[in-house]
């Protein structure tokens, strides 16, 4: 990885510290995004264990959504870390760490939201329409999340590199 300071300048006239900055707010608006879906995700599984309803289901089903309360609750502190870790790191000089450091969290994050989509999406369809359309359900997700939220950030990069209006890999576009 090419240290900050070294970083030829690519497409905008700012400087590291700019860059920094502009990084840090782009990532806290991805967090924003995020946090909204885990919480209403989380809403709605912490209401099923006061329907009537829930006490039909059975021990997988039970386990599922425990699994999936324990996935949002994971996932909620995922997405609060760069922020505590903010406050800790905050005007000691250290952007860029908290920069990289928090773009790795937030794939974490990210891996947390659609473990947590699959998950609900599974118990919906399971306790609905039974087991097997609940494991339908599940391996169709986790196969749009795969071509959409893997593949096309793949796909974008490799066209624009094709292109030419890719970096070519002299500099990480930021």
């Amino acid at each position: 990885m090419v240290e900050p300071e070294q970083a030829p300048r690519i497409g905008r006239n700012e400087s590291t510290e700019e860059r920094m900055d502009r990084n840090w707010m782009e990532l806290i608006q991805e967090l924003r995004v995020l946090q909204t879906g885990v919480q209403i995700l989380g809403g709605f599984l912490l209401t099923l264990p006061f329907q009537e309803r829930f006490e039909l289901l059975d021990d997988w089903q039970r386990s599922l959504y425990l699994f999936n309360v324990m996935v949002a609750a994971l996932t909620t502190v995922l997405i609060v870390l760069p922020v505590s870790v903010h406050r800790r790191l905050f005007r000691r000089g250290l952007k860029a760490t908290l920069v990289s450091s928090a773009d790795v969290v937030t794939k974490w994050a990210l891996a947390g939201v659609a473990l947590l989509i699959v998950g609900s999406a599974t118990l919906v369809f399971d306790f609905t329409a039974g087991r097997t359309a609940g494991l339908v359900a599940a391996g169709f997700i986790i196969l749009v999340l795969l071509l959409l939220v893997v593949g096309t950030p793949l796909w974008l990069h490799r066209r624009a590199v094709r292109n030419g209006s890719g970096n070519n890999g002299t500099a990480k576009e930021e």
